[in-house]
């Protein structure tokens, strides 16, 4: 069954509409150099360059972007307990969090054979 051309002209301006907003997803990106600047509050746990230098803090660098938005945004609400990253996280925004996760993932780690 053929499509009609005023549906096909509907489903191609939508599509159209849709690629449109593919750039303004894009610019609103995480911002790496915000994010390394937010870091340094992080630094005294996770290290300057996100490997802890406390045995029970993680190691950040190279971590997921994902992961680590989620894992501080459970932090901020509560859902993930933690008594110092909560307190951390109270004052981050969703910009912070966004540029922090960002930052960290932008860290390129190695790993040696033993």
């Amino acid at each position: 069954m053929r499509a009609s051309k005023p549906v096909l002209k509907r489903m191609a301006g939508g599509l159209a509409g849709l690629l449109l907003l593919v750039p303004a997803a894009r610019s609103t990106a995480a911002d790496v150099a915000a994010g390394r600047a937010k870091a340094a509050q992080c630094a005294v746990c996770h290290g300057a360059n996100g490997i802890a230098t406390l045995p029970d803090a993680p190691n950040l660098a190279g971590q997921s972007e994902i992961y680590l938005a989620k894992a501080l945004r459970d932090f901020k609400s509560g859902a993930r307990k933690n008594e110092m990253m909560t307190m951390m996280a109270a004052g981050l925004s969703d910009a912070d969090i966004e540029n922090l996760a960002a930052y960290y993932q932008s860290i390129e780690i190695t790993v040696k054979q033993p």
